[in-house]
């Protein structure tokens, strides 16, 4: 690939300084690492890998299919929700199984367009899925759906966790030219994570988004590579959560901000959101025939269809003139809270198309919500965050060759590219990065500071002061910049100080910003 080719497919120009320090590096290490160094730079020039990640049975394939906007993931307990699955942009569609000792063999997807439940295959051979699929949201990020965290199935949860970066291996000959386990897990990780929780946070959420690494176990997850959601949002009894007044996505919003404060700083956020009804509105599985049958439902006595949707089971059972299984069939679409929503869009404009009911329930499933964040948190930082991932496996390679003299010519080089004023960012991400994982440990307010300046790409939020006049941002920023060096002089421990001078020149630069 020449340069020019090469520029084009990368993040952006902090990625091309790390490809620029792989080339140089290749012909100055060893043939495994520079083998290494070649994955690293085919993994800089391909969309941002985004994991869905969390425990069994939390929704993880569900949202997947909402995101993709296609029902392809299959969702029931099967052979497939108990591997690895990438989903990536391909001119044609299609899936491969790839085993364990590098074959690859091609499936066809079910009549449903989704990947085959069962594969026909013995799936203890089977390292993981790669679908290739022509939806232009892959593009731009490689969605990787995940087996359950918490499962009975330990080959799933270890796939899980190698994924994730949980999993350690050990090294192979110095001599083979081959990778060796530890080397090819620096760089087959995720480079971001979207962990889906329900309504409880349980020790093994955050165990798992303390493993999570970008690409090595030198980078965990934190404010600038991982976001969570609350899922299946609609279940939430209101009532249980107090201040709600009884409305259920206040409550879940409520709950969401209560589980942001747990899980944070490992979560930029936590979202809520419902996925069943965002796949159903999102991937055609909401047809002009379900739009009917709801019409026909809306057009019951209140009180009827009020007693209705109590339960599933009454919903289902009643005597009324929409069939029972139309019913259930909405029931698997929607639930029962979609139910609700779109009786109410109904009711309120009984003319509403197919396609307008579609989208009032798509607005009502929080997706669009979690699609934002997902740019502004990972497709507007791709280039910070898979540099900052690359950087992570070139040394990780590095320190798996054993070779004292490699070592040093690695980190001398990446000392080299840090040092320059375009690569700031990264040291940003660096100690962002410390601060989160508690590697760094700073008091409370200083953290949080360096968590807003660091995880925002506005400069009035990284201020702390949107919608603030400009005269007053560059006063702050240049105030700040000050207390930051005389901190990093006088106050700090040497870690501290470390971390200070960094958040120091990230103020001066916002500064010189500001004035251009």
């Amino acid at each position: 690939m020449t340069a020019a080719a090469e520029q084009g497919r990368l993040a952006g120009p902090l990625s091309m300084s790390v490809a620029n320090l792989c080339h140089r590096l290749q012909s100055q290490v060893s043939p495994r690492t520079a083998a290494g160094f070649a994955e690293v730079l085919r993994r800089l020039g391909a969309p941002l890998q985004v994991a869905v990640a969390g425990r069994i049975k939390s929704g993880k394939s569900t949202l997947v299919n909402a995101l993709i906007g296609r029902r392809v993931a299959p969702t029931d307990v099967g052979e497939c929700t108990r591997l690895v699955t990438r989903f990536q942009y391909g001119t044609v569609d299609r899936v491969e199984v790839v085993f364990t000792d590098g074959r690859k063999q091609v499936l066809p997807f079910a009549a449903d367009g989704s990947i085959p439940a069962e594969l026909g295959v013995d799936i203890t051979e089977v390292s993981h899925l790669e679908a290739y699929l022509t939806n232009a949201v892959l593009q731009g990020m490689t969605v990787i759906d995940t087996p359950g965290l918490g499962s009975l199935d330990a080959a799933s949860v270890s796939r899980t966790e190698l994924l994730l970066g949980a999993a350690k291996q050990s090294g192979a000959d110095e001599d083979s030219t081959e990778l060796d386990d530890t080397s090819r897990n620096a760089v087959a990780g995720a480079e971001a994570v979207l962990y889906v929780v329900t309504q409880g946070v349980r020790a093994d959420d955050q165990q798992a988004l303390a493993a999570f690494t970008a690409a090595t176990a030198s980078r965990e997850a934190g404010p600038v590579n991982a976001i969570a959601v609350l899922n299946k949002a609609d279940t939430i009894v209101a009532e249980s959560v107090a201040g709600s007044d009884g409305d259920v996505w206040k409550a879940a919003t409520m709950l969401a901000e209560k589980q942001a404060s747990t899980l944070k700083p490992r979560v930029a956020d936590v979202l809520p959101v419902i996925g069943l009804m965002a796949e159903s509105a999102e991937s055609g599985g909401f047809t002009s025939a379900d739009a009917e049958a709801l019409r026909q439902l809306s057009a019951l006595d209140e009180d009827i269809l009020e007693t209705m949707l109590i339960s599933a089971d009454i919903f289902t059972s009643w005597e009324c003139d929409v069939p029972s299984g139309v019913r259930l069939r909405l029931l698997e679409k929607l639930d029962l809270f979609g139910v609700r929503c779109a009786v109410e869009a109904i009711r309120a404009e009984p003319a509403i198309t197919a396609g307008a009911l579609r989208r009032t329930l798509l607005d009502a499933s929080g997706l669009d919500a979690v699609r934002q964040r997902l740019a502004i948190v990972f497709a507007a930082r791709a280039d910070g965050i898979k540099a900052a991932a690359a950087l992570a496996s070139v040394t990780a390679l590095a320190h798996a060759s054993g070779d004292a003299g490699e070592r040093q010519r690695v980190h001398d080089a990446i000392e080299v590219l840090l040092a320059k004023p375009e690569a700031h960012a990264l040291r940003l991400l660096e100690a962002l990065t410390l601060v989160a994982s508690g590697a760094v440990d700073m008091p409370e307010d200083l953290s949080e500071e360096v968590l807003r300046v660091g995880s925002n790409a506005d400069i009035g939020a990284q201020l702390g002061l949107p919608g603030a006049a400009r005269p007053e941002l560059a006063a702050h920023a240049l105030e700040r910049a000050g207390w930051w060096r005389s901190f990093a002089s006088f106050g700090a421990t040497p870690a501290q100080s470390r971390v200070a001078h960094v958040v120091h020149r990230a103020y001066f630069l916002i500064w010189q910003q500001i004035r251009e």
